[in-house]
């Protein structure tokens, strides 16, 4: 079966309006996790043109690298070492408008520029991974996004 994105808006506002019911749909009808990890990913990098998109689940201790769209991307981050393990540290959303700025950021790529992570907690409250989101524009994130990441988000871990 093919799935097709329709995202007609131009504002980030109306996209994210356009997408959620979409990726909702995409994981009704399946239960992996994996499966909608990476559907999630690829929604979020076409459907809102991101430069990278990407999952990191506890593993071990560790950040390690789940499915994600874009360029090739650092595989193992310990707690508290940049962006995305201030976010697992923390246990909170962090917003940076200048990755360069942001101390102890972690380039996997040069070309990116702004980034937001966003904590991912299962049933019982733990810190299971995070949504890593990068652009290759400064400034690109802000409370919009973190408000309609966090519905994503609940709504991954929220299907069975």
């Amino acid at each position: 079966m093919a799935e097709d994105l329709k995202i007609t808006a131009t504002n980030k506002q109306e996209k994210y309006l356009e997408l959620i019911p979409q990726i909702k749909a995409l994981m009704e009808v399946e239960s992996d996790m994996t499966a909608n990890m990476a559907n999630i990913c690829a929604a979020l990098k076409y459907g809102m043109n991101f430069f990278w998109v990407g999952f990191y689940l506890v593993k071990d201790n560790q950040l390690v690298l789940g499915p994600f769209q874009g360029p090739v991307a650092c595989t193992r981050i310990h707690k508290g070492k940049g962006v995305c393990g201030a976010s697992w540290e923390r246990g909170e959303v962090i917003i940076v408008e200048d990755v360069d700025r942001f101390p102890g950021h972690i380039a996997c790529s040069s070309l990116s520029k702004s980034e937001i992570v966003l904590p991912i907690y299962n049933s019982k409250k733990e810190i299971i991974g995070v949504l890593d989101v990068d652009s290759d524009e400064y400034a690109c994130f802000d409370k919009t996004d973190e408000k309609y990441l966090s519905e994503i988000l609940d709504l991954f871990v929220k299907n069975p």
